[in-house]
């Protein structure tokens, strides 16, 4: 499971970003995870309490807003939704295709005290 990983990443970023505000705790943190980032949130959701066991985030609310794929097709200029970076436009049928949003996996805010 790559997500506890992921989770254990994000507690590390989040209390370095801490330690430089000189915060005791953080009370919130809010994270962008993208349909098309190979994250999948349940098991995020999952291994998140043994991450954040004993660190600045323990007592955190998480946050989660999840990005949907967006691709620009390179034949056409046409925008469209993805669900599968595989999917091809659904106005020419092309596969090539530059992803515009949905890779996303980043922290967006920490509220700390």
């Amino acid at each position: 499971m790559h997500e506890l990983s992921i989770a254990m990443g994000i507690v590390k970023i989040a209390e370095k970003e801490a330690k430089k505000a000189q915060a005791t705790s953080i009370d919130s943190i809010e994270l962008e995870i993208g349909t098309l980032s190979g994250v999948e949130i349940d098991s995020l959701n999952f291994a998140w309490p043994m991450a954040v066991n004993n660190t600045l985030l323990e007592k955190a609310v998480k946050k989660i807003s999840v990005v949907e794929g967006l691709a620009k097709c390179v034949d056409c200029d046409h925008e469209f939704k993805v669900k599968n970076l595989f999917d091809p436009c659904p106005k020419c049928n092309s596969f090539l295709k530059i992803i515009l949003k949905g890779k996303e996996l980043r922290v967006k805010a920490l509220e700390i005290s």
